[in-house]
């Protein structure tokens, strides 16, 4: 007996599937996006589908920093007039958005990409932190890490972990004051709250 047939045809199933790949997407979510783009006229969905296979063939990491850029090094590694004596560790490229928002910093930046967490077996070597050490090592002297990582569970014990590996190097390390909420993540912390706890930020 041949299978009953779908409801559903195959690219509309097809983008749904899709879709709820996505972080913070379920089935649902899915759907009504689909149907909304189902809707639309071809030009824009057409204009979508351009700037996703732009992300993927033109954005890349930095080879210095690991901050998101079109060109390599990015901007923010070659612009001369931030202090390169200062560097910023984020967890992730979205963070650098969020320091950058509150025009208190003006050093350079090093992305990570995660957070150690051994519950999802992610471990030193899974982030950019030997890139980092080696940066620090480097020929241009560095004076001080802050470290900005999330104030949560992860993001504590990377801190502690990159003041165990850094400290011996001779360099200064700063966490971000206590203004952040614990538990949060930082790209959703607000421009003043933010500012603050770069301006309390203390030595580890």
């Amino acid at each position: 007996m041949p299978p009953a047939p779908s409801a559903i045809p195959r690219p509309v199933q097809a983008l749904v599937d899709e879709l709820s790949r996505l972080p913070g997407i379920g089935p649902k979510t899915a759907s009504r996006l689909t149907y909304f783009l189902l809707r639309q006229p071809l030009e824009q969905v057409r204009a979508l589908a351009e700037a996703l296979t732009a992300l993927k063939e033109r954005i890349r990491f930095c080879s210095v920093c690991f901050n998101m850029t079109e060109s390599d090094p990015c901007p923010l590694c070659l612009d001369e007039q931030r202090d390169a004596g200062a560097i910023c560790v984020v967890e992730e490229p979205l963070d650098v958005i969020a320091v950058e928002r509150t025009r208190s910093y003006h050093g350079k930046y090093h992305v990570l990409h995660g957070a150690i967490s051994p519950v999802d077996d992610i471990g030193p070597d899974d982030l950019r932190i030997k890139e980092l050490l080696g940066r620090l090592r480097g020929p241009r002297p560095v004076r001080e890490v802050i470290v900005a990582t999330n104030p949560s569970y992860e993001g504590e014990a990377t801190a502690m972990y990159l003041q165990k590996q850094i400290t011996p190097l001779g360099v200064k390390v700063t966490r971000l004051a206590r203004g952040l909420p614990v538990g949060g993540d930082l790209e959703y912390a607000d421009e003043t709250t933010l500012a603050r706890a770069l301006e309390g930020r203390s030595e580890m």
